[in-house]
This record gives C-alpha cells, sequence and structure tokens, in this order.
C-alpha cells in the first residue's frame, strides 16, 4: 500500500511537494533535489512527517 508523503525544503523549511511511496519497501525517510519556489534554486527537499 502507497501512503502520501510531504516533501519539505531544507533551506527555507517550506513544504512544496507531496508524493507517496511504499512504506513496507523503504522505511527510511526520502530525499529529493527538487525545485524550490521561495529559493527559486534547486534544494534537497526531505520527507516529513
Amino acid at each position: 500500500m502507497r501512503d502520501i508523503i510531504t516533501l519539505q525544503c531544507n533551506d527555507c523549511k517550506n513544504r512544496n511537494y507531496t508524493t507517496t511511496k511504499n512504506k513496507k519497501k523503504h522505511s527510511d525517510r526520502l530525499e529529493l533535489k527538487r525545485y524550490c519556489p521561495t529559493c527559486r534554486h534547486h534544494t534537497a527537499h526531505r520527507e516529513v512527517k
């Protein structure tokens, strides 16, 4: 079963993106490089609760 997760910018702490992941297969927190509209450049976004 896939759960909806929220991605938060590591620099400005804004929650910009939502995505899904299978928590049974990947129990660790997801971290992706995404574009942050507030920072206006690509930054690392990490999964938050």
